[in-house]
């Protein structure tokens, strides 16, 4: 039994020794295994912080993104109506534009047509009396190669002028 009980000198030297080891880790292991903990759990709490910092910052930096790109859909399709707007107006002007000068170059063609038709028919009166002159001094030639017949002629009209 003596092996399971252990001696008073040694149990009060065992705790002696116990004792400094624990007075010796309190100095020299102790304080700066704590301030290690501490130090470690300072950092995980800034970590933890920033994180959070982060995270908030994202979620400003999305909300500002969706913002813009909420304002920059509003101005494209801004953009859109009043290029739309744009091109219907410039459209409905060219039709009026080219309505008018359509109906310009209409009363244009329908003048000319009208001085041409003028000068027709002013060349083809023209040709008209140039072939009546024609055939009557034909026919007068005819007629006036008897003698005979220019000497009645004379003497009618003689008689037609005493007349009147």
């Amino acid at each position: 039994m003596e092996l399971v009980t252990p001696d008073l000198g040694f149990v009060v030297w065992t705790t002696v020794a116990f004792v400094i080891l624990l007075v010796i880790l309190r100095i020299f292991a102790w304080k700066p295994i704590l301030g290690a903990i501490a130090e470690r759990e300072r950092s995980i709490e800034d970590a933890l912080s920033k994180a959070e910092l982060a995270k908030e910052e994202m979620a400003k930096l999305t909300s500002e993104n969706e913002q813009l790109l909420k304002q920059a859909r509003n101005e494209r399709d801004q953009i859109l109506k009043e290029a739309k707007a744009l091109k219907d107006q410039i459209v409905s002007e060219a039709k009026v534009s080219a309505q008018t000068e359509g109906n310009k170059l209409i009363e244009k063609a329908k003048l000319e047509i009208n001085s041409q038709k003028v000068a027709a028919l002013d060349d083809i009166k023209n040709q008209v009396s140039a072939l009546s002159l024609e055939i009557a001094e034909k026919i007068l030639r005819k007629q006036f190669e008897d003698p005979a017949k220019q000497q009645a002629l004379v003497n009618d009209l003689l008689n037609e002028v005493k007349l009147n």
